[in-house]
This record gives C-alpha cells, structure tokens and sequence, in this order.
C-alpha cells in the first residue's frame, strides 16, 4: 500500500513539474517575441519575402507601409492592420490568414498561396508580444 501511495506521489509530482515547465518554456518564447532581435530575425524576413514588394520601399500599395511600426499603426486605406498584443485584432494577421472581412477578404499575398503555418504563428507571437520593431527601443 505504501509503494503503491509512493509511486502516486511521484507521479502528481512529475506531472506537476512537467507541467511547470512546459509554463516556462512558452513564457520565454513570448519574452523572446518581445525583443527587437525577434522582428529582425524571424518577423522581418517573412514580411520581406512576401509583403514588401507591395508595402514596403517606396511602394504603398493601398496608402500602407509596413517597413516601420509607425506605418502599420497608421494603416492604409482600410485603417491600422496592427493591433499590438492583439493578433486577433490585427488586420495584418487576419489578411495572411486568409481570413479577411467577408465584403473584401483581401487575402495577402494577393494571387498567392497563403503563407505558412509556422510563418503565420511566428507573426502571431510577435504581434502577441507586443510587436516590437528596433527604432521602438529607447536609444541612449
């Protein structure tokens, strides 16, 4: 009866710690997403690859940039497409996602396949996070 309460009692443990780690480990993937370096790596990449030909440069395509934070915030004609802290609320999610407003679904890139999963959750994570750009941190 003992080694049977034993190995319960371990077992709640295990569980419990694997459970605080797991905790852990997503918290320090959302402090990542919140550094700079997170947008100049992994975020800025994507948007590079299948955004800027349209938004970035010295194209605006729809009155939006989406080169700097200020540009995303201030939108284009449809108005701001990022909602910091809030991917649902973000147009720039919605559209990569294919999940537009239902009069002009706008999906992004236009005439193209939606962008990947993983590219789609790393967006998510940054916006999440609070999309963090560099010229957003204090400069000395």
């Amino acid at each position: 009866m003992k080694s049977t309460a034993l190995c319960f009692g371990l077992a709640i443990v295990a569980i419990v710690g694997w459970g605080l780690r797991a905790g852990t480990v997503q918290a320090a993937g959302q402090n990542e997403a919140a550094k700079p370096e997170f947008y100049t790596t992994k975020v800025q990449p994507i948007l590079q690859a299948n955004c800027y030909r349209c938004h970035g440069g010295m194209n605006h395509r729809g009155g939006l940039s989406i080169q700097t934070r200020a540009g995303m915030l201030k939108g284009g004609h449809e108005g701001p497409v990022l909602v910091p802290g809030d991917p649902a609320k973000s147009l720039l999610v919605r559209l990569i996602r294919h999940e537009g407003p239902a009069s002009d679904p706008m999906p992004m890139p236009p005439k193209l396949p939606k962008i990947s999963d993983a590219d789609i959750a790393t967006v998510e994570q940054w916006v999440r996070a609070g999309a963090i750009m560099p010229e957003d941190v204090a400069k000395p």
